[in-house]
């Protein structure tokens, strides 16, 4: 018998044969990860590592899979923040990330619409990738960090592409795009993303549930040994650098004085 799935505040779990669906679900804000939405990505994880779902389907509800983390109530501080303290807060959550890397069941991201920012990381850490083809996959507006986000990208797209989007402010690619660089498995017309991500989903569920861990377990660890893990964990530290400097300072005192999209617009006007 099948154990009762947990509910959330903003996230909805589904049982579809032997595939659970994973839905960011807050439509009203385009999906954008609060810290409540992350703290429930993780829970459900860590509960259906437990579960007899041979695979896990990751994808948004409504307009787009994930406009990003939620800054509508971030006022960022002036002040310079406390080193020791954004480091151990950035790798904690990048800590968390890992854990849905050495999940140990296959994940599917299916991203359409926006995928954007942090984000990206999240889609990063799945075993597979699928995008629409209109999707659009990019970087942060403003360069208020530096190091966090790219390493995730490096293994799938190299190092010339992930300092392409790194370096450039708001970087953007479509989801055709991120199937060609690696980003993503393929990408399939939008109309076409859920069926596709079904049949790949249940294609996988044939295998025994101990053979599929070992077959995860072998391409994490060439993964890792090729520098992945130690790759995002540094990245940590490298954001936590910038984020002191005097330009990122300047940026936040821009933000806090006229918001967000003004400085944003600000910041694209004076280059």
């Amino acid at each position: 018998m099948s154990r009762e799935l947990p509910e959330f505040e903003h996230l909805l779990l589904e049982r579809d044969e032997s595939i659970v669906w994973m839905t960011l679900n807050r439509p009203e804000r385009l999906n954008a990860i609060s810290r409540k939405l992350f703290d429930e990505i993780i829970q459900a994880f860590a509960f259906l590592a437990e579960d007899e779902a041979r695979v896990v389907v990751l994808r948004g509800a409504g307009r787009c899979f994930s406009s990003g983390f939620d800054v509508s109530k971030d006022s960022p501080s002036v002040e310079d923040p406390d080193l020791v303290e954004d480091f151990v807060r950035l790798r904690a959550q990048v800590n968390k990330l890992l854990t849905i890397w050495d999940f140990p069941k296959p994940v599917i991201a299916a991203v359409h619409g926006y995928c954007l920012g942090a984000t990206t990381q999240l889609v990063s850490v799945c075993d597979m990738t699928v995008v629409a083809d209109d999707a659009i996959i990019g970087f942060p507006a403003m360069p208020l960090g530096g190091g966090y986000i790219s390493p995730f990208w490096v293994s799938l797209v190299g190092v010339k592409r992930a300092k392409q989007m790194s370096f450039e402010p708001d970087s953007k690619i479509s989801g055709i795009t991120a199937s060609e660089w690696g980003w993503a498995n393929y990408s399939v017309p939008a109309d076409e993303l859920m069926e596709t991500v079904r049949a790949h989903a249940l294609r996988i569920a044939k295998v025994p549930a101990d053979v599929l861990l070992m077959k995860k377990m072998a391409l994490n660890r060439v993964a890792d040994l090729n520098g992945f893990r130690s790759s995002v964990v540094l990245g940590a530290e490298t954001d936590a650098l910038s984020h002191a400097l005097p330009a990122v300072h300047d940026l936040r005192a821009t933000i806090s004085e006229h918001g967000r999209k003004e400085a944003i617009k600000m910041f694209k006007d004076g280059g």
